[in-house]
C-alpha cells in the first residue's frame, strides 16, 4: 500500500465532506459509518492494485530470458500483464 492510514484518512474526509455536500448521501447514515465504508474501499482498492503489480513482476521474472527492470520492453510487458491481471481479478 502506497498511501500511510493518515493520507487514507484525510482522502475518505475529503470524499465524504464532497458527497454531503453534494447531496448524494442518505441522511438516515451515520457518517461515523460512511467514513468506515469509504475508507475500507479505498484500502481495499490500493492493496488490489499493490497484489496486481506483485503479479505483473512475477510473470516478467519468471520468463525464460532475463529482461531488464526500465527497459522499455520490461515497461510495455509490466503495463501488459498488469492490465491482465488487474481484468482477471476484476471478473472474480
Amino acid at each position: 500500500m502506497r498511501l500511510s492510514e493518515d493520507r487514507i484518512s484525510h482522502i475518505s474526509h475529503l470524499v465524504l465532506d464532497a458527497l454531503v455536500r453534494n447531496r448524494n448521501v442518505d441522511a438516515l447514515l451515520p457518517e461515523e459509518k460512511l467514513l468506515r465504508e469509504i475508507k475500507r474501499t479505498i484500502t481495499a482498492e490500493l492493496q488490489f492494485e499493490d497484489e496486481a503489480d506483485a503479479a505483473a513482476r512475477r510473470t516478467i521474472q519468471s520468463l525464460s530470458r532475463r529482461v531488464p527492470e526500465g527497459s522499455r520492453e520490461w515497461e510495455v510487458l509490466y503495463q501488459k500483464y498488469r492490465e491482465e491481471e488487474l481484468r482477471r481479478r476484476r471478473k472474480l
